[in-house]
This record gives C-alpha cells, sequence and structure tokens, in this order.
C-alpha cells in the first residue's frame, strides 16, 4: 500500500507542479508565452508522464474525483478510497509549495491567482458560478468516460495514457477561460492555498462539482456504457 500511496503522491505533485507551473511561469514569459493552448498541453502531458512511469503501481489517478468514479465503476476498492485522497491532497500542496518557491524567487513576485481556480470576478473571463459548476461537473463526467473507456479491455492496449492525457488538454482548452479548469479538487485546494486573490473561498465548488462530476461519469459508463464490466 506504502507504493501505490507514494505512486499517488508523486503524481499529484507532478501534475500540480508541471501544470500550474506552466501556467505560472511560462503562460506569458516574456511577451510571447505558451498561452493558454501551451498550459493545457502542459496539464496533459503530466498526466500521460506520471501515468507510464507510476500508473501501473497506484492506477495513476492523480485526482480525488478519479479515484471517487472509479470506486464507483467497480475498478477501485472503496477502501482505498480516503487514503488516496490524503495523499492526492498533500502531494498537491507539495507541488504547489515548490512551485512558490521557485516563482517567489524574482523580485518582482506577486503570488495573484497562482493558477487558482475561479468565479465571477475570479474567472479568466468573467463566468459566473453557474457557468463554473456546469463546466466542472460535465467536463469532469467526460473525464472519467474516457479514463474507464480507454482502460477498458475492449480498449486498445497500452494507448490508455495518451487517450487521458489528450482527454485532459481538450478539457483545458474549452474551460480555461471560464474558470482556470479544475476537475481535480486536489489540484484546486493546492493552488487556492498560496493565492493571495481569495481563490480559498471559492474553492468549495472546484472541490463537490469534479467529485459530482466524477461519480455521474462512472455512473454512466457503468450502467449505460460497458454493463458487462459491473463489479
Amino acid at each position: 500500500m506504502l507504493r501505490k500511496l507514494s505512486a499517488e503522491f508523486f503524481g499529484t505533485f507532478w501534475l500540480v507542479f508541471g501544470g500550474c507551473g506552466s501556467a505560472l511561469l511560462a503562460a506569458g514569459f516574456p511577451t510571447l508565452g505558451i498561452g493558454f493552448v501551451g498550459v493545457s498541453l502542459a496539464f496533459g502531458l503530466t498526466v500521460v508522464t506520471m501515468a507510464y512511469a507510476v500508473g501501473g503501481i497506484s492506477g495513476g489517478h492523480f485526482n480525488p474525483a478519479v479515484s471517487l468514479g472509479l470506486a464507483l465503476a467497480g475498478r477501485f476498492e472503496w477502501k482505498d478510497l480516503v487514503p488516496y485522497w490524503v495523499v492526492q491532497v498533500v502531494g498537491g500542496i507539495a507541488g504547489a509549495a515548490v512551485l512558490y518557491l521557485i516563482a517567489s524567487g524574482t523580485k518582482d513576485f506577486a503570488a495573484g491567482g497562482f493558477a487558482s481556480n475561479g468565479y465571477d470576478a475570479l474567472s479568466p473571463g468573467g463566468y459566473s458560478m453557474l457557468a463554473a459548476l456546469v463546466a466542472e461537473i460535465v467536463l469532469t463526467a467526460m473525464f472519467l468516460v474516457i479514463i474507464l473507456g480507454s482502460t477498458s479491455k475492449a480498449a486498445p492496449a497500452g494507448f490508455a495514457p495518451l487517450a487521458i492525457g489528450l482527454g485532459l488538454t481538450l478539457i483545458h482548452l474549452i474551460s480555461i477561460p471560464v474558470d482556470n479548469t479544475s476537475v481535480n479538487p486536489a489540484r484546486s485546494i493546492a493552488a487556492a492555498i498560496f493565492a493571495s486573490n481569495g481563490a480559498l473561498g471559492q474553492v468549495w465548488l472546484f472541490v463537490v462539482a469534479p467529485l459530482i462530476g466524477g461519480a455521474l461519469g462512472a455512473l454512466i459508463w457503468r450502467y449505460l456504457l460497458a454493463p458487462e464490466e459491473q463489479a
């Protein structure tokens, strides 16, 4: 179990450090940075790389909503859910802490949004709380369908990390303007802790909505798309 929890810790660490790091350090640097397309790709690449690196150890969840969805789909032991959640959140916070140490190494540093999620005034495009809520539920649900489908026995072997990583990239391309994209409570909590724009007060939505979406996606897959894979 220690190896599984360690894999989840480091996988979530890398997701937050790499994904949020690209947004914070490279998105607009110096004037022609990687932009939101590059940030979207960076989040996808964190999942691809760690899914190949440690996915065989822990399953490569790196996301409390994914762990919940896999449990509801019969692909994950319920007894392991809370330990996975704990190390995912701690790993995400550790990744954000290291990123903060690096980012604060310039004299003009200001934490600002710190790649956090938000709605209304904290939304990159000024989108409402309802818009963010719907986006997070729908996109997380589809993320679970992608994960469950690409890892099913009917899918081509060996390509699941690519499908999942590209799925996360697409999700970010859709929703960065809406709420800076969460679909992952651990990622949202980690960034909000270090942000100085009040994101911590809105983080509840980016915990609740992905969990609802993860559960919904798992149920859609289990009972509509792959009933033969029921536990």
